[in-house]
C-alpha cells in the first residue's frame, strides 16, 4: 500500500492568522478588561438586598428594582458572551475555561440575589398588580410583568426559588462534561481520504469525510469515529441521562405535567404544535424512504448506510469556495433583502465578526452569538471543499442580522428573541441561497446537484430534527415513568426511531444507535423541534419575500425587529405564517416530495 504523503493537520490556536479570527473588542478589548468588568458586576449584586421585602410598597419601588435587574442582566450578558466565545476558541485552554467558571459562579450568585423578585411580585394582590401594570412608571416593564403573572402557577416560594437558583452553578455540568470529552479529550485518529491525503478525524471534520466519493473512506471514517463513542458509551449515556433527569426534576419542581410542556411554556407554544409536527413528518415518511432508495440507486450502491447520506450525488459539479467567494455568493443571494441589509452584513463577514477556520480544540460546528450593543459574532469551522459550509455561513448570517435588527429596534429587556423564531431567520437565508443557485443552473446535472442539496437540507432539518424531537420526548417520558435511562434503554429508544425514519430498505449499523449520545442539542432539551418548524416557516416566508413586493419585505423586517416584544407564534403570524395550523409543515413536506420527483427524473 502506498503511504500517503500529504498531511492535513489542524493548526494550534496560536498559529491561526489574526485576520481569520473574530475581534471581540465590541465586548471587551482584553481579558484584563473583562476581569475588571467582572469585579464591577459583582459589586452590583448587593444592590438587590435593598429591594427585598419592599416591592409591594409602590409601583415606583417595583420599577426601581426591575431597572436594577435589567442593568445587572445586561452587564452579565456581555461578560458571559465574552467568556463563552473565548472558551470556544480552544476548549482545552485553561484560562478561558476558568473565566467561564468564574462567570457562572457570579451569575449563580446574581440569580440567588434576585430570586425574591418573582415571588414578591406574585405576592402582590392581582387587583393591585393589574392596576400598577398600566402606569407610566412601569411602562418599560409592562410586558415583562404580564409574562411574570402568567407564570403564577409555576413560581415557588422565595426560599424554594433561592434553592433552585443556587443549583445554577452545576446545572450545566452534564453539557460541559459532554463538550470537554467530545471536543477536547476524545481523539479519533487520522483517515486517508479519497485523494490520498491523511486527514485528522474530529467532530469538525467528520461530516467532511462523509462527503468523500469513496465508499471505503466514508465507511472507515464512520466506524473509526463511532469507535470512540463506543469506548465512552457508558460515560456519555450517564451524562445525557443526568441532563434529562434534571429536566424532569425542574419540570416537576415547577408543577408542570411533563418536561416537554415545561419547555414549551416559556414560548407559549401549545403542545399541539409539537404533536402536529411529528404527525405530519410521520405521515410523509414513505417519500423520505423513497428518497433514500433514489440516493442508493444514483450512487450505484447495493445497499445504503447512514454514512452514504452526505456524499454529493453530482460530485463533478461540486465547487470549492474560498472564504471570500463564499461571502460573495451569500451576499448576492440575499439581494431581495435590499442594499442596506447586504452592505452591513458584507462588512461584518469580510471584517472580523467571524472566527473562520478549524483549529485544535476549537468548538465544533457553527453558531452566532452576540449581545446588546456588541457585534453579532459567528463561529465557523469553514472548509472550502464542503459546499454545505457556504449554506452554514448564510444560516449563521441570518442569526446575526436578526440579532442586530432586534437589538437596535427593542429595549434591552425585549431584544432577545427565542430560539423558536431564530431558526426562521437563519433558514430563510438558506432558502434565498438555494433560489439563486437554481436560477444560475445551466444544465440538468447542475440543477440536480442543487435540488439534491435542498432535499438533503429539508431531510436534515425537518425530518431528522423531528426524529430527534421524538427521541427527546420518548427519553424524557421514560424518565418520568421511572424507567432509568441506561445505555441500553437509550439505544433501544433510538433504534426504534432509526428503523421508522429510515425505513426497511435502509441498513442501520448498530453503531448508529450511539448517535443519540453525540448530539449537543440534547443537552438543551426540546430545542431541536424548532429547527423543523423554523424551516417550514422559512420556506413559506422566502416564497413571500422573493415573489412579493414592499409589503412582504416590510412584514419580514418587522419580524426581524420584533425581538421578544410578542410571543413567537404571534410574530410569525404577523409575518404571514401560522404554525398553529398544520399547513406550513405539510406544505414544506409536499415541496420535499416534488423535489424528489424532479431529482429522480433528472438522474
Amino acid at each position: 500500500m502506498t503511504e500517503a504523503v500529504i498531511e492535513k493537520k489542524l493548526p494550534a490556536r496560536r498559529d491561526v492568522p489574526v485576520g481569520d479570527t473574530w475581534d471581540l473588542a465590541s465586548l471587551f478589548s482584553s481579558d484584563a478588561e473583562w476581569e475588571a468588568a467582572l469585579a464591577e458586576w459583582e459589586k452590583m449584586l448587593p444592590g438587590f438586598g435593598a429591594f427585598a421585602g419592599t416591592l409591594a410598597e409602590s409601583p415606583e419601588r417595583l420599577a426601581a428594582c426591575l431597572d436594577h435587574e435589567v442593568a445587572v442582566d445586561r452587564a452579565g450578558d456581555r461578560l458571559g458572551t465574552y467568556a463563552s466565545l473565548r472558551a470556544s476558541e480552544d476548549q482545552a485552554a485553561p484560562e478561558p475555561q476558568r473565566m467561564v467558571g468564574r462567570f457562572q459562579h457570579v451569575a449563580t450568585r446574581a440569580g440567588e440575589q434576585a430570586s425574591f423578585i418573582r415571588p414578591e411580585i406574585l405576592a402582590i394582590s392581582p387587583a393591585t398588580l393589574d392596576a400598577w401594570i398600566g402606569l407610566p412608571v412601569l411602562a418599560d416593564h409592562r410586558l415583562a410583568l404580564e409574562r411574570v403573572v402568567r407564570t403564577r402557577p409555576h413560581v415557588l416560594s422565595e426560599s424554594e426559588e433561592k434553592l433552585l437558583a443556587m443549583q445554577g452553578t452545576f446545572a450545566g455540568t452534564a453539557s460541559r462534561v459532554f463538550r470537554q470529552l467530545t471536543d477536547a479529550d476524545m481523539k479519533f485518529g487520522d483517515v486517508i481520504d479519497g485523494k490520498g491525503r491523511r486527514r485528522e478525524l474530529s467532530n469538525a471534520t467528520f461530516i467532511a469525510l462523509l462527503y468523500d466519493q469513496s465508499p471505503a473512506v466514508r465507511r472507515t471514517a464512520f466506524h473509526q469515529f463511532y469507535a470512540q463513542y463506543e469506548a465512552h458509551a457508558n460515560t456519555l449515556a450517564a451524562t445525557l441521562s443526568g441532563s434529562m433527569e434534571r429536566d424532569v426534576f425542574e419540570a416537576r419542581a415547577r408543577k408542570h405535567a411533563t418536561a416537554v410542556e415545561a419547555a414549551l411554556f416559556g414560548d407559549n407554544v401549545p403542545l399541539a404544535v409539537y404533536d402536529q409536527l411529528i404527525a405530519a413528518v410521520r405521515a410523509n415518511l414513505p417519500v423520505v424512504h423513497r428518497y433514500h432508495d433514489v440516493r442508493r440507486r444514483i450512487l450505484g450502491l447495493d445497499e445504503i448506510h447512514h454514512y452514504d447520506c452526505y456524499v454529493p450525488l453530482v460530485p463533478e459539479l461540486e465547487k470549492r469556495h474560498t472564504w471570500e467567494e463564499a461571502v460573495t455568493v451569500v451576499i448576492e443571494a440575499l439581494a431581495p433583502l435590499g442594499p442596506d441589509y447586504c452592505r452591513r452584513l458584507e462588512a461584518g463577514l469580510r471584517g472580523r465578526w467571524c472566527d473562520r477556520y478549524p483549529n485544535v480544540g476549537k468548538r465544533s460546528g457553527a453558531f452566532s452569538s452576540g449581545t446588546y450593543g456588541s457585534d453579532p459574532y459567528i463561529l465557523m469551522n469553514f472548509q472550502d471543499d464542503v459546499v454545505d459550509h457556504v449554506f452554514t455561513l448564510a444560516h449563521e448570517a441570518g442569526h446575526s442580522m436578526h440579532t442586530l435588527s432586534s437589538c437596535e429596534a427593542q429595549p434591552y429587556q425585549y431584544s432577545g428573541y427565542t430560539i423558536f423564531v431564530a431558526e426562521v431567520a437563519s433558514t430563510f437565508n438558506e432558502q434565498l441561497l438555494t433560489r439563486l443557485m437554481l436560477e444560475r443552473a445551466k444544465t440538468p446535472k447542475e440543477r440536480a446537484a442543487i435540488l439534491s442539496r435542498e432535499i438533503d437540507s429539508i431531510r436534515a432539518t425537518i425530518v431528522r430534527q423531528t426524529m430527534f424531537a421524538e427521541f427527546e420526548r420518548a427519553a424524557h417520558a421514560s424518565a418520568e415513568a421511572g424507567e432509568p435511562l441506561t445505555l441500553e434503554r437509550l439505544r433501544k429508544i433510538y433504534r426504534g426511531l432509526l428503523d421508522a425514519y429510515f425505513g426497511p430498505a435502509f441498513v442501520i449499523d448498530p453503531q448508529l444507535e450511539l448517535e443519540c449520545l453525540r448530539i449537543p442539542h440534547f443537552y438543551n432539551a426540546f430545542y431541536v423541534y424548532k429547527y423543523a418548524t423554523g424551516l417550514s416557516a422559512a420556506i413559506a416566508l422566502a416564497e413571500k419575500v422573493a415573489t412579493g413586493g414592499a409589503k412582504e419585505l416590510e412584514a419580514y423586517f418587522a419580524f426581524l425587529k420584533g425581538g421578544s416584544s410578542k410571543w413567537p407564534l404571534d410574530l410569525l403570524r404577523d409575518a404571514g405564517v401560522d404554525l398553529e395550523q398544520p399547513a406550513p409543515v405539510a406544505t414544506a413536506l409536499q415541496h420535499f416530495g416534488r423535489l424528489v420527483d424532479e431529482l429522480d427524473s433528472l438522474l
